[in-house]
């Protein structure tokens, strides 16, 4: 952030909730605010939820608007980070959306935008648990799954300024339509999904009680705690979610010969150290050649922060 003394604000604008945080010139912390998304209620009533969290976080930093020098966004879905467009987010239902621009209007102030993962990613490669690697990926398993890569010392983006789309690779072809890509198997959503469908059948699980019978209202803490006293169902669920991930996981570090995947998003971090040494054992156990088995599987340092200093590090870099 050496283009301007000034702290920039960084946006983690997720499919269910949104992180967003005032980041000084140091790279501290000055003031954060967490609000839900809310996808279902239209683009509008996002942004609007948006700009309030941003003044809550300036509020707490004691600031305002114009004590900084520009907003970073990292939105879900594919972007194109030179035009500010987020091309298609599925979590949002948004398809060409000039989020950059509007959001540059309502602030007053440069406003740039990438992909979520790819801002948590910068924000790991630059301060947490990527720090020091040339060559990485990063992969968030949350509502969805998303992912980054930096190659070189870089964000890569590649020809479509895409890459990274690691949710929507096809895992299981043979699967019906809407179950086949490692998103609709891997993510948190379809990990509960997958639980509750097998609950329905008659399967007995903790799950139940833990959600008091209201299926529409698991989180990620829930399955988190199912699978730590060792749940039947829930462990089958997430240890197949953990090594799918890890076998598409292997396939890219054998493309690309990467020496670190830095695993984070919400369910990540609940089920915790478990859930990524299962990832681990199967990205090391299909990598190839042998010594891409070296490869390092590390879990995000900074968590939801990530995305926040990662957002505000690219758009005052960009500045």
């Amino acid at each position: 952030m050496a283009k301007s003394n000034k702290p920039a604000v960084g946006i983690d604008l997720g499919g269910t909730n949104m992180q967003i945080g005032v980041v000084g010139s140091d790279m501290k912390m000055l003031g954060q605010a967490k609000k839900k998304t809310k996808a279902a209620d239209g683009a509008a009533a996002v942004l609007d939820r948006l700009v309030e969290g941003v003044h809550e976080a300036l509020a707490a930093a004691k600031l305002t608007i114009k004590d900084v020098s520009c907003v970073g966004i990292g939105a879900p879905g594919a972007v194109d980070p030179g035009t500010g467009i987020v091309l298609e987010a599925v979590n949002l239902r948004w398809k060409n959306y000039p989020l950059a621009e509007v959001m540059t209007k309502r602030f007053g102030i440069p406003v740039f935008l990438d992909n979520d993962v790819n801002v948590a990613v910068w924000g790991e490669h630059q301060l947490g648990s990527g720090k020091g690697s040339r060559n990485m990926l990063g992969v968030w398993v949350g509502t969805g799954i998303g992912g980054g890569l930096v190659l070189n010392g870089e964000l890569y983006y590649g020809h479509f300024m895409t890459a990274g789309e690691i949710g929507h690779v096809i895992a299981l072809p043979n699967n019906p339509p809407g179950h086949r890509s490692l998103e609709h198997n891997c993510s948190r959503t379809a990990v509960v999904d997958q639980i509750v469908r097998l609950v329905k059948a008659n399967r007995k699980s903790k799950i139940t009680e833990l959600c008091e019978g209201n299926y529409d209202d698991i989180k990620s803490k829930m399955v988190a705690k199912a699978y730590e006293v060792g749940d039947e169902v829930v462990t089958e669920v997430i240890d197949h979610a953990a090594e799918l991930l890890g076998i598409e996981i292997a396939g890219v570090v054998t493309l690309l010969s990467l020496e670190r995947v830095v695993l984070g998003g919400g369910l990540t971090e609940a089920v915790g150290r478990p859930f990524v040494e299962k990832v681990e054992r199967a990205v090391k156990h299909f990598a190839f050649p042998e010594r891409c088995k070296q490869v390092k599987i590390v879990a995000s340092q900074l968590e939801d922060t990530a995305g926040i200093f990662g957002a505000a590090i690219l758009a005052s870099n960009r500045l």
